[in-house]
């Protein structure tokens, strides 16, 4: 059996193994002291403290075992299965004035595919030759993931606090509503889609910065100016880029005794200095050209909100950025919107015991239509975590033209069901089909271009999730999802335009 094979199997069996081993540890204490049944919509508990002295240990196990069956090439393998496992543990301290943390993180890749490559135009065939490029056969590291301070209090206000050092940070995640339904919303279809620590890879990024929060009674104000880490496919995690941002909003939630809402509006510079090749619809050799620094604003916001309506509740999402500023040597303009709706049933037996949820959407960002000109029209997402906007990772937010429909279903209170369909166009045909989702290396820019060979249709995927609460403290993930390639696709891999994604997680707290 071939090495890596056996190495991504063996960690499919630990995963089976330490499943049943939590399940069997649950079933123990439910034999002994019932716990009563937890609400359908509540989130599991955190783990209870672990206390050495004065200071307090945490953190978290994650395994993740994977497999992709990618669109079809015959001079690389697209058909691959590989594992992964990352711990973190962490020390902290809570005191009046200030509190402190630092954090370890150790990723582990295993059985990567060693020859899932294809030359260009088809490139890498799946995440696991993005880590394979990234690392080559290293397959582990130990880095410091967060490490800051957090003063409280400042100047005697009670409201604000000051944080420096090293931490995670997702914009749109500044303030978490009251209300669940809300709260899901923010966290699924709103927060990271620009800044993020791209937490669903087995690396992740964080930010070498300050971040000021102010919270009081007129809003919330957060203030970040941060430079992103190596990471995210890479293992080694340590260093800074030459990337930064500044990143300052203003947040406001709104409740009644019928609905609540949630308003935000904020602006972002992006600066990015370091000196690699451009990724965009220009020709190599003038992207080549190319050396100048790129800085770009965005300017946006959104709104959500959920509200009673008839025998269920409603709710409704807008969120909205334009860009401008310098891609190199092109001006930039850009600009993107989203806009989503959604009905939770209620009020009789059926939808009680189930509480299905029904949610759909539209997604465009622009594309550039003419490479020859001296302005760079795709909208840039800068340092996102695309993963809740993109389960299935062969698209992301840039010249992307996205319609929706989703499906939850919570038919226990430790289950959660999901299921979407999206069809996916490219904006402008004239731009590129882009994959990525930011910096995370000194010499790789971050997002790859296919080209589009004047076609639009991208594809339509289909996925379905399961989430279940083996413990308040141990998750267990199932996902899969199914690709049908569009004309963009199809060009690029005429031996099969269809893909597959699957993997299988168990998520242990601490």
């Amino acid at each position: 059996m071939n090495p890596r094979k056996f190495q991504s199997i063996l960690l499919l069996v630990v995963l089976i193994f330490f499943v049943t081993l939590c399940a069997n540890a649950q079933s123990t204490q439910t034999a002994s002291t019932p716990p009563p049944p937890a609400p359908a919509a509540k989130p599991a508990s955190n783990p209870a403290p672990i206390k050495l002295g004065k200071v307090t240990l945490s953190g978290s196990l994650r395994l993740r075992f994977e497999s992709w069956d990618w669109f079809e090439s015959n001079t690389a393998e697209n058909n691959y299965n590989f594992g992964a496992a990352t711990l973190r543990v962490a020390l902290s301290q809570q005191l009046d004035k200030f509190e402190w943390q630092v954090e370890a993180a150790a990723p582990l890749l295993i059985g990567l595919p060693d020859n899932a490559i294809a030359p260009a135009p088809q490139g890498q065939l799946g995440l696991g030759a993005t880590y394979f490029a990234a690392n080559g056969r290293r397959d582990g590291s130990v880095f410091i993931k967060q490490g800051f301070i957090r003063f409280k209090g400042l100047g005697g206000d009670k409201a604000s606090s000051l944080k420096l050092g090293r931490f995670e940070f997702s914009d749109g995640g500044e303030l978490t509503p009251s209300d669940v339904s809300l709260a899901t919303i923010k966290r699924d279809h709103i927060s990271q889609r620009l800044i993020g620590p791209f937490g669903f890879t087995h690396v992740g990024r964080s930010f070498d910065g300050v971040h000021f929060f102010r919270n009081a009674k007129a809003g919330n104000f957060t203030f970040v100016g941060a430079r992103p880490t190596e990471g995210v496919f890479q293992l080694r995690g340590w260093n800074q880029l030459d990337v930064d941002f500044y990143y300052g909003s203003f947040n406001k939630g709104f409740k009644t005794k019928t609905s609540e809402s949630d308003f935000r509006a904020f602006a972002l510079h992006y600066h990015d200095g370091r000196r690699v090749l451009k990724t965009d619809n220009r020709p190599q050799a003038v992207r080549a050209a190319d050396t100048e620094n790129i800085r770009v604003n965005t300017l946006g916001g959104h709104y959500i909100g959920v509200t009673n309506a008839g025998k269920g509740k409603a709710d409704v999402l807008f969120w909205g950025a334009g860009q401008f500023g310098d891609w190199g040597k092109l001006n930039h303009r850009a600009a993107a919107i989203a806009a989503e709706a959604g009905y939770q049933f209620g009020g009789n037996k059926t939808a009680d015991k189930i509480k299905p949820w029904i949610r759909a959407g539209y997604f465009r960002s622009t594309g550039d239509g003419n490479p020859a000109d001296n302005t760079h029209g795709t909208f840039f997402q800068v340092l996102p975590t695309p993963r809740p906007f993109a389960r299935f990772p062969f698209f992301d937010l840039v010249n992307n033209e996205d319609v929706f429909a989703q499906l939850r279903l919570k038919p226990h209170a430790k289950v959660g069901l999901r299921t979407d369909v999206h069809h996916l166009r490219l904006s402008n045909a004239s731009d590129q089909w882009y994959l990525g989702g930011g910096a995370f290396q000194k010499n790789t820019f971050g997002y790859t271009g296919r080209p589009s060979n004047g076609q639009k249709t991208l594809g339509t995927m289909v996925d379905f999730s399961l989430d279940y609460a083996v413990t308040p403290t141990t998750t267990l993930t199932f996902y899969l999802a199914g690709v049908h390639g569009g004309g963009v696709v199809e060009r690029i891999y005429p031996n099969g335009a269809n893909s597959r994604f699957a993997y299988l997680e168990l998520l242990k707290r601490f």
